[in-house]
C-alpha cells in the first residue's frame, strides 16, 4: 500500500470554490496561501463582488489569478470550459449542488462538499456525480473532528456497553442541529434525539463525546477555534481524493490508512495479546 505520508502532486491542484460566506472566505484564504492548491475561481449567488480578484478582495498576496463570479450570470458548464479545475469545493448550501452537478458529472470533475445537511434528493445527486468521478461529502471538513469520529468508533468497539453522551455547541444564531453531531451519533449507534445542544455567543463549533465507565470517564473533544480549519481540511481532502477511483467517499476513509500505517508491526516483532480492562 502506498505510504499516505508521501502524497504529493507535481503541480498545484486546480480548485473551484462554490460559496463565499464566512466558511467559504476562510477556506479561500487558506487555499490561496497553500503551495499545493491553485484557486481558479469562486462562485457565489450574489452579484456584488462579481469580477473582483479573490486575492485582492481578501487582502492576500497570491499568484492565483482567480476571480469571483455570480451564478446568476455564468453557468457551471461555461465556467469549467473557460477555467478548468480538478476539484470543486462546495461551501455554499444544500441547493448549491444544483448549480454544478451536471457539469461536474459531464466533465468528470471531483467534488469535495462541506455542506452540513443534505436531503435524500441532494445525496442522490452526489451519487450521480460519483458515477464519473471521486466525490467526498463531510458535514465537518476539519481533520480533527474526523479523527475524533474514528477514535470514538474504536473506543465504542472496545467497550460497547458503556454510557455514551454527545454534546454540540455552536453560535447563538445556528438554528439547526449540528450535522457533525448527527454523524457522530449515527457512527456510535445513538439517536439524534439523544444529542445535547448548546447555543451561545459566537462559538464556532465544539463537539464532545463522553464515555461513562464505572470508575472513569473518557472525553473526546474537538473545538474549531477559527473557520480557517475548514480550509486545511479541504486541502487534505483534495490531496487524497486526486488519485481515487469514481465513487463517494467519507473523510474517515481518507484518515483510516494513517491509523493502519501507525500500528503496522514488523513481521518478527513481538505482539502482546493482553486483555484491555476498563
Amino acid at each position: 500500500m502506498k505510504n499516505v505520508q508521501s502524497i504529493k502532486h507535481a503541480t498545484p491542484i486546480r480548485i473551484g470554490l462554490i460559496g463565499f460566506g464566512k466558511a467559504g472566505r476562510a477556506a479561500a484564504t487558506v487555499l490561496l496561501q497553500s503551495p499545493e492548491t491553485h484557486l481558479e475561481w469562486v462562485v457565489r449567488q450574489g452579484t456584488l463582488l462579481e469580477h473582483h480578484s479573490i486575492p485582492e478582495f481578501l487582502g492576500i498576496e497570491s499568484e492565483d489569478p482567480g476571480y469571483i463570479y455570480s451564478s446568476q450570470h455564468i453557468s457551471a458548464k461555461e465556467l469549467l470550459l473557460k477555467h478548468p479545475v480538478d476539484i470543486i469545493v462546495d461551501f455554499s448550501s444544500a441547493s448549491g449542488i444544483d448549480y454544478y452537478a451536471q457539469a461536474a458529472k459531464e466533465h468528470g470533475i471531483k467534488v469535495v462538499s462541506a455542506i452540513s445537511h443534505y436531503t435524500t434528493r441532494e445525496i442522490s445527486i452526489l451519487d450521480e456525480i460519483a458515477e464519473n468521478s471521486a466525490v467526498l461529502w463531510s458535514p465537518n471538513i476539519t481533520i480533527g473532528i474526523n479523527y475524533m469520529i474514528l477514535a470514538a468508533q474504536v473506543l465504542r468497539k472496545i467497550a460497547p456497553d458503556i454510557d455514551v453522551e454527545i454534546v454540540e455547541e455552536h453560535f447563538k444564531q445556528k438554528p439547526e442541529l449540528s450535522g457533525t453531531a448527527i454523524k457522530l451519533a449515527n457512527s456510535l449507534g445513538k439517536d439524534r434525539e439523544d444529542i445535547k445542544s448548546v447555543r451561545a455567543g459566537g462559538i464556532v463549533g465544539k463537539h464532545e463525546v463522553i464515555f461513562g465507565f464505572p470508575y472513569q470517564v473518557v472525553r473526546l473533544t474537538h473545538e474549531s477555534i477559527s473557520r480557517e480549519a475548514f480550509g486545511n481540511g479541504a486541502i487534505f481532502a483534495c490531496k487524497h481524493l486526486m488519485d481515487k477511483a469514481p465513487r463517494r467517499y467519507s473523510f474517515e476513509e481518507l484518515i483510516a490508512p494513517y491509523f493502519h500505517d501507525h500500528f503496522k508491526r514488523p513481521a518478527n516483532s513481538h505482539v502482546c495479546n493482553c486483555a484491555v480492562g476498563f
